[in-house]
C-alpha cells in the first residue's frame, strides 16, 4: 500500500502481477466449469478424466468446500495443463435438478468421477482438503496397465484376483489405446497387464488377443472374441469378467452400492457357507441374468448383519435368508429351500418390479391370491386374510439407516 502512496499513477494492474508473484493475492484464478443441460455432456465426453462438484448452495458443507475445489484445481491445472486431460466441473443442483435426478445426487456436496463421460461408481470419498483431492487426481493419472518384460512374470501372477492380460504387437495401436481406456474405468475391479512386441510373439499366434484369468489356479482362462478396437463391447465384455454377477456388501461399501440407484436381492448367510452361496449364485445367473441392471444381487455376513437383521426378524441362526431391499421396505423371500424351483426367484423378483410386493406390503395379498373357499363381500375378504406370500417387515427402513444401525452393534 505504501507503493501506491508514492506512486498514485501506477497501473493497478502492475500490483497484482506483483502479488500473484509473491502469492499474496486471493484465490479465484481457477477453472471451474459450470456444468447445465445444454453443455454437460459435451465437456465430460472430451475430458479423459472430470472431477464434479454436485453442491447446492445453502448448504454450510457445500460453502466449505468451494474454496478447497478451486484451490485443488489451481494445482492440479499447473501439473496437468492439457485441458482435456482433467476437468474440474461443478453443478448447482438447485438450479439444474434434472441433472442432479439423472446422477442420483442424494446429498450435498458430492464429488463424483467421470472418464470421457462415464460416471464411475465410485465418488470421491476421501480427506476434503486441497491436498487430498489433488493427490486423488494425481493418482487417476497413473497407467493402471502393468507392462511384462517378460512372460516369466505371468508365473508370479495373483490369482487371488481378477486377472485381464492382452497381448499387442505395438503400444502404438488403437487395439491398446481401447484397451487402456477400458482399464482405466474398472482400474479398481481387475488388475490389467500386457504384454508386447517380441515379448507377447507367442500368444499372438492369430493377432492381437485378451485374455481373462480368473480367481483361482483351476478355473480356466477365457478369451475376448470380439472387435479389439470396438469400445463398447470390449467394456462390455471386460466388466462381466472384472464385476462379479454377485456380490457382498459390507459396512464399508453398502452406500457406494446404494447409490448405483437399483434395489438389492441378498442372500444373508454364515460366512462358512459356502454351499448356500453358491446355489443362489448358480439360480441368479439361471433365473435372473436377464434382470441384471434392474436389481443387485449381493450376498451379506450373517454375523456381522446380526442386527441388521432383527430388523427383517431374523437371526444368524435363520439363515440362509434371502430378502429384497426396495430402499423403501425390505420383504423376505418365503424359503431358502423353494430355491431350485423353476422360476420362483425369477418371480420374487418380477412381483417387485410389478409393485405386488409393495401393495402386499401394505394391503395384503392381493385378491388373485386368496385362498379357495375364501370369499369378498364390498372389496373385502370375508374370513381371516391369510399370511402374505412374502412376510412383511417393520416400515421404511432405508439402507443407511438399517447399515448404521448395525455398524453401531459390531
Amino acid at each position: 500500500m505504501k507503493l501506491l502512496a508514492i506512486y498514485p499513477s501506477l497501473d493497478i494492474r502492475f500490483v497484482t502481477v506483483v502479488l500473484l508473484a509473491m502469492g499474496l493475492s486471493t484465490p479465484g484464478q481457477a477453472e471451474i466449469t459450470s456444468l447445465d443441460s445444454a453443455n454437460i455432456d459435451d465437456v465430460l465426453n472430451n475430458a479423459a478424466v472430470s472431477i464434479v462438484n454436485f453442491y447446492a448452495d445453502w448448504c454450510r458443507f457445500s460453502q466449505m468446500l468451494h474454496p478447497i475445489f478451486e484451490e485443488s484445481s489451481n494445482i492440479v491445472r499447473e501439473e496437468f495443463p492439457e485441458t482435456k486431460q482433467v476437468v474440474f466441473a461443478r453443478v448447482d443442483c438447485d438450479q439444474h435438478s434434472d441433472i442432479a435426478q439423472r446422477y442420483r445426487i442424494t446429498k450435498y456436496p458430492t464429488l463424483k468421477m467421470f472418464r470421457n463421460g462415464m460416471m464411475m461408481k465410485r465418488e470421491y470419498r476421501g480427506q476434503r482438503s486441497v491436498a487430498a483431492i489433488a493427490d486423488f487426481i494425481r493418482q487417476q493419472q497413473v497407467n493402471p496397465v502393468k507392462e511384462l518384460q517378460s512372460m516369466e512374470e505371468m508365473n508370479t501372477l495373483d490369482r487371488s484376483k481378477r486377472n485381464i492380460i492382452a497381448y499387442f504387437e505395438s503400444k502404438d495401436s488403437e487395439n491398446y489405446n481401447t484397451y487402456a481406456k477400458v482399464a482405466n474405468i474398472l482400474r479398481d475391479d481387475c488388475t490389467f497387464l500386457s504384454a508386447f512386441g517380441a515379448i507377447s510373439q507367442a500368444e499372438r499366434f492369430s493377432g492381437d488377443n485378451i485374455i481373462y484369468k480368473p480367481v483361482g489356479e483351476s478355473i480356466a482362462e477365457m478369451v475376448y472374441l470380439g472387435s479389439l478396437t470396438n469400445f463398447d463391447l470390449t467394456y462390455a465384455w471386460a466388466q462381466d469378467k472384472c464385476v462379479p454377477l454377485v456380490r457382498e456388501i459390507t459396512f464399508e461399501n453398502g452406500e457406494e452400492l446404494t447409490e448405483e440407484g437399483i434395489p438389492f436381492l441378498i442372500l444373508f448367510h454364515v460366512k462358512e457357507d459356502t454351499q448356500s452361496l453358491e446355489k443362489f449364485q448358480h439360480e441368479v445367473a439361471r433365473q435372473l441374468i436377464s434382470e441384471k441392471g434392474s436389481i443387485n444381487f449381493l450376498h451379506a455376513d450373517c454375523e456381522k448383519f446380526r442386527h441388521p437383521l432383527l430388523h427383517i426378524q431374523k437371526t444368524p441362526a435363520d439363515c440362509p435368508v434371502i430378502a429384497i431391499d426396495s430402499f423403501r421396505h425390505m420383504y423376505v423371500y418365503p424359503d431358502y429351500k423353494d430355491l431350485n424351483i423353476p422360476g420362483k426367484l425369477r418371480q420374487f423378483v418380477l412381483d417387485l418390479h410389478s409393485g405386488k410386493l409393495h401393495r402386499e406390503f401394505h394391503h395384503g395379498p392381493d385378491p388373485t391370491d386368496s385362498t379357495p373357499g375364501q370369499e369378498e363381500t364390498g372389496g373385502e375378504v370375508a374370513s381371516s386374510p391369510p399370511e402374505s406370500s412374502f412376510q412383511k417387515l417393520a416400515p421404511s427402513e432405508t439402507r443407511y439407516t438399517i447399515l448404521n444401525r448395525g455398524r453401531d452393534e459390531l
